[in-house]
């Protein structure tokens, strides 16, 4: 089951055979991984998705796919707590293939990267993460999309590495504290309850299901839940547990942004409430908001299709 979802479909080097000079790449035939039977596509068949290995801050490797226009503009998606690449298919397998680059990776401790048993807690070792993929792919001035936990990923990248990479910044259903009293009032009860759960391993597979069932507001089928499950579960305890331990404060990284920003939040939010992303807006002097009513947490994915055209609209400002 684990690998008819995430592998590739071709055979990968193992971990110890992975070059570290620069990206391993791959040019897949479309993965099964990738198709949404839920999702009407434009595409009769799913989008071809290369697949890199990049080595992160000391040495981790990385999994990073990559698909759609390889000489146009690069959307990079950074996934959320416990999540991975797999979350962006419906912007992966969409229209955007057709005018975009689109770039996503597993974080450290998720998907198919490596899971050290630590280097979760240090801001300079996410940021050189994300720069090792904007280098390795030669990326120049990617869209940053950052959703939930992801845009604290983003948030490190622009504090340690400056904004002069990135063309704009697109916040969604984002955090951007952890740790604080603040930070705490900008999750929902529900997610405050999963917390313990979610720390350690006698928390089990009912807390990531209680878990999963946050991610969306809209009902969604019972194969994208087993799907979602299953690539919650690739994330070991000790990582969430350290992701849950950081304590941080972005202020002053979006106080200091003059490059375009967009912040997207669904009102039915159960993990992140719309709040967070009100307090972004409030610090960014002319960002973009959209709101989504009846959405969740997820809203490329529960509403994909005003996501991406949304997203598109945005790019144009970017470049």
């Amino acid at each position: 089951m684990m690998d008819e979802l995430l592998s590739p479909s071709v055979q990968m080097p193992s971990p110890m055979a992975r070059p570290r000079q620069g990206p391993a790449m791959t040019v897949l035939e479309p993965p099964t991984a990738w198709r949404d039977p839920e999702n009407e596509s434009p595409f009769f068949e799913p989008i071809p998705v290369r697949v890199h290995t990049v080595e992160g801050a000391g040495g981790v490797a990385l999994r990073v796919y990559d698909a759609g226009d390889v000489y146009g503009p690069t959307l990079f998606f950074v996934h959320g707590f416990s999540q991975c690449h797999l979350a962006w298919r419906r912007q992966f397998q969409s229209a955007l293939g057709l005018g975009f680059r689109l770039v996503a990776l597993d974080l450290r401790g998720h998907g198919l990267s490596d899971k050290p048993r630590d280097s979760y807690g240090d801001g300079r070792v996410w940021a050189r993460d994300l720069h090792a993929v904007i280098t390795a792919l030669e990326l120049e001035r990617p869209l940053m999309v950052g959703w939930s936990y992801g845009a604290m990923i983003v948030a490190d990248y622009l504090r340690h590495f400056g904004q002069g990479y990135v063309a704009g910044v697109h916040f969604v259903s984002a955090m951007v504290k952890s740790g604080s009293e603040e930070a705490f009032g900008m999750l929902s009860p529900e997610m405050h309850a999963l917390v313990p759960g979610l720390f350690t391993e006698e928390g089990g597979r009912d807390t990531l299901e209680r878990f999963v069932s946050l991610l969306h507001h809209q009902p969604v089928s019972q194969e994208t839940r087993k799907r979602v499950l299953a690539y919650t579960e690739l994330v070991p305890a000790y990582v969430r547990e350290a992701l849950g331990s950081r304590s941080e404060d972005y202020d002053d990284v979006l106080q200091g942004l003059s490059v375009p920003v967009l912040v997207t939040h669904g009102l039915e939010d159960r993990m992140v409430l719309p709040a967070s992303s009100r307090h972004i807006a409030s610090l960014v002097p002319g960002a973009q908001v959209s709101l989504y009513s009846g959405v969740g947490h997820s809203p490329f994915w529960e509403d994909a299709r005003r996501f991406n055209r949304e997203l598109a609209a945005f790019a144009a400002r970017c470049w």
